[in-house]
């Protein structure tokens, strides 16, 4: 989502910097040199960033850390998750003031490359993480922020992949109707502080407000920023665009809800013309489309859900119009009527860049719990998804334009087991609710790996599950690629640049 337009000399110093090194070759004594494809190298150093997780007494929340096995890494590294004041340039755990400061005692310790490590922490005081992976530990690297709320506003499942920081995000299915309480968490992990403007579009356009403008976020700092306080109009479905104007961010949206509960609301794909949310819950009993468009066009969408049977059109709710600059939001109600799908946006005529997002509800009455799904992006070369338990994890997979087979493996667990895996075939136009693998002696939490063996593309969708007192608590993450490699064009040495 980042648009920052890079010179030629900065692109190739960033390369550097995520990759680790960049190999120069002697030219070939012929003239002639035939171009090879990019090599596919494992990255060097990831960076996630997690938000702090409640302000509930009562909330109880578990870190899950894996990165899965790739090859060609180096045999060494580390990875470390600090809390943002204590992560500093230097290691040193310097507050952003420059005194010392004594470092806490880490949240958890990544394990060795294919088996999970977990942590966890409780009541209202979590504190918003850093996370840094270098070597072995930084291909791949996820984790999970998961936290259980008994009772109160947003009780239930809540459930955010820490993420990388960017300077453009989109959040269709925020609100501020009464009884919700949305918050938009912004975390700092750089030496210099960032600013951020924080803007609001509802069903008539954006809503005038000054009080997004201009956000300092803090060095090694995070600010949850209660959207209420930021316009004075009241409205059920809202788009919110955080646009960083200096420096990066982490963005997640908090939304939480007096009466059916809550969950974390991660950033829509990047505006495109035609969207794949991937795994709704084949016992949602209410489903709610939230879109937008930020350009000057309108965009006319066809719906359509990819169900276990093929690609249908839901009764009532074949097409969808998105007014350019408005947030447009309809219900399709029980549309899975008990099987698992993924809902799939396309043009109905000219393709108009759109982000959107789903509410998913599952319960009725005073047990009901609510959960979202943004537009995902693709699982590209490999999806990876911590904090999987035995019971209470579903694995939906979706193809949309051509059949496709994929690779799951289940990692070993966290106490311990052994990974296994299964090899799955999924239909052109279909969602399958997979029977994913579990490690076998599997003792603790495991992780999921998704890696696309031929066909078309897949998208993808973890559900996590936990009924407390009747109440059907879940939570969804969409499965992105995991960024483990990145392409390394062959470069050659060439002196003739410098006699131009």
């Amino acid at each position: 989502m980042n648009r920052t337009t890079l010179s030629l000399f900065a692109g190739t110093a960033a390369l550097a910097a995520v990759t680790g090194f960049a190999a120069l070759n002697q030219p070939a004594a012929s003239s002639g040199h035939t171009a090879e494809a990019a090599a596919q190298l494992p990255v060097e150093r990831t960076s996630l960033l997690c938000p702090a997780p409640s302000l509930s007494d009562i909330a109880d929340t578990s870190y899950t850390s894996f990165t899965p096995v790739t090859k060609g890494t180096t045999s060494d590294g580390k990875a470390e998750l600090q809390t943002a004041t204590e992560q500093s340039a230097d290691g040193t755990g310097s507050s952003s003031g420059g005194g010392k400061k004594k470092a806490a005692k880490p949240v958890l310790t990544p394990k060795a490359p294919g088996t999970p490590a977990t942590g966890d922490t409780s009541g209202a005081d979590g504190p918003a993480y850093v996370g840094t992976a270098e070597g072995k530990y930084a291909p791949g690297w996820t984790v999970q922020e998961t936290t259980e709320v008994a009772a109160g506003t947003g009780r239930g499942l809540q459930g955010v992949n820490c993420t990388a920081a960017d300077t453009d995000f989109w959040f269709p299915g925020a609100s501020t109707a009464a009884g919700r309480t949305d918050y938009v968490h912004l975390t700092n992990p750089d030496d210099s502080a960032a600013v951020v403007d924080v803007e609001l579009y509802g069903k008539d356009g954006q809503l005038k407000s000054t009080v997004g403008e201009g956000i300092t976020v803090q060095p090694h700092a995070s600010e949850p920023v209660l959207l209420s306080t930021l316009a004075d109009e009241r409205q059920t479905d809202l788009t919110v665009h955080v646009n960083v104007r200096s420096g990066r961010v982490g963005a997640s949206v908090q939304a939480l809800d007096d009466k059916s509960g809550g969950d974390w609301l991660a950033a829509s794909a990047d505006p495109a013309g035609s969207l794949v949310l991937p795994g709704i819950p084949k016992d949602a009993t209410d489903v709610r489309l939230i879109a937008f468009t930020p350009g000057d066009s309108d965009a006319d969408l066809k719906v359509r859900l990819a169900s276990p049977d093929g690609a249908i059109t839901p009764a009532g709710n074949e097409t969808l119009h998105v007014k350019a600059g408005m947030t447009t939001a309809t219900d399709l109600g029980d549309v899975t009527r008990g099987e698992a799908g993924s809902l799939l946006l396309t043009p109905s005529d000219q393709p108009v860049p759109v982000v959107a997002a789903l509410r998913v509800t599952r319960g009725k009455g005073a047990k009901q719990e609510t959960a979202y799904i943004p537009a995902a992006a693709p699982v590209g070369t490999r999806a990876t998804s911590a904090d999987n338990s035995g019971k209470g994890t579903t694995l939906s997979l979706t193809a949309p334009t051509g059949t496709a087979q994929v690779k799951v493996t289940a990692s070993a667990g966290s106490e311990g087991g052994t990974a296994v895996s299964k090899t799955f075939t999924i239909k052109a136009g279909t969602t399958q609710d997979v029977d994913a693998p579990v490690p076998s002696g599997l003792k603790g939490t495991y992780a999921l790996t998704v890696e696309p063996v031929s066909g078309g593309p897949v998208y993808g969708a973890r559900t996590l599950a936990a009924t407390e007192e009747g109440v059907p608590g879940f939570t969804i993450q969409t499965l992105p690629d995991d960024r483990g490699t990145v392409a390394v064009p062959e470069a050659d040495q060439d002196v003739s640049v410098l006699q131009k």
